[in-house]
């Protein structure tokens, strides 16, 4: 199958690729580079360093005509698009919005679309967050991914695009960048491994639901077969404190560094845990990577290099 994967250099969509091409499938990778890196990527895979905005993306689709899209691409900083919600916007929306009008006229069967339960439930009532569970988001990343999913559904009515959205948890692992939902357990390893101090937005008690990336991969994976379809969970359904988390860390690396705390993230959800059963009883997909087997990997990875 020929499969489209932009930002497919960056952290998660780089082992989408490798799965990908390890199945056998055909793959073409659109990345504009400003945060996915080219050694990441696999080199059986062709690359179009574009941007998903760009006019140029009609171009790819007319040549290659993929079956599949997986939009991975995206402005991932929340802060940053607090920051600057015009250019998160831009990228999240316009991006998005560029992505879906290609495949509904260039003969796409179906897009996977890389969305975010942390960032769009917000300050959740209801703790693991099923997907009924109504969105408020609390920065403008999350309202751009929310909207992304919209125009999911628009394109699947006016066009019979097959579409997929993944909501997922905070996922992490090798290759891992410091930006984006899960990057607080890169930024901490890297510290620990160079006897830096970490510090801790706020008292550390806020709650998080991490997943490790060969699990979401997975998801992603099943995610393709012909009769999935509509907005789905990716999550453990687990809730992992970041004092907890620090603890682990300097375990696992073996740092001396103390628990320091420092002023909280404006915007800041105190617990982020979502259910994901409705995935596991339609396709069968679990995540099958304890937090503890998975922390194990990454610091592996970031002593590595």
């Amino acid at each position: 199958m020929k499969v489209l994967v932009t930002g497919g250099a960056g952290f998660i969509g780089s082992h989408l690729v490798d799965r990908l091409i390890e199945e056998g499938h055909e793959v073409f990778v659109v990345d504009n580079l400003s945060t996915g890196k080219k050694q990441h990527l696999n080199h059986q895979a062709v690359l179009y360093k574009l941007d998903v905005q760009s006019s140029r993306l009609e171009k790819v689709f007319r040549m290659e005509r993929p079956n599949v899209v997986f939009h991975m691409a995206a402005q991932i900083n929340e802060r940053r698009s607090t920051e600057d919600p015009m250019l998160d916007a831009q990228v999240n929306i316009l991006g998005t919005m560029n992505v879906l009008h290609q495949a509904a006229h260039h003969g796409v069967r179906k897009v996977i679309f890389a969305s975010s339960g942390g960032a769009i439930y917000g300050e959740q009532d209801i703790h693991p967050a099923p997907e009924s569970h109504p969105p408020k988001p609390l920065s403008a990343y999350g309202i751009s991914k929310f909207c992304g999913e919209q125009y999911l559904a628009y394109y699947q009515r006016v066009s019979g695009l097959q579409v997929v959205g993944l909501r997922y948890a905070y996922v992490y692992g090798p290759r891992q960048s410091m930006e984006g939902e899960g990057g607080m357990i890169a930024s901490f390893i890297q510290q620990m491994l160079n006897n830096e101090q970490p510090i801790i937005n706020g008292n550390g008690r806020q709650t998080r639901d991490f997943i490790f990336v060969d699990d979401v991969v997975q998801a992603n994976l099943v995610a393709m077969g012909q009769a999935v379809q509509g907005i789905y969970n990716v999550s453990t359904g687990v809730e992992t404190s970041i004092n907890e988390l620090f603890r682990l860390l300097t375990g696992l690396t073996g740092a001396s560094c103390k628990e320091v705390h420092g002023p909280a993230k404006p915007g800041e959800p105190m617990r982020s845990v979502m259910d994901s059963s409705r995935f596991k009883q339609d396709v069968g997909w679990e995540p099958e990577v304890s937090l503890m087997e998975g922390l194990e990997k990454t610091v592996a990875y970031f002593r590595g290099r």
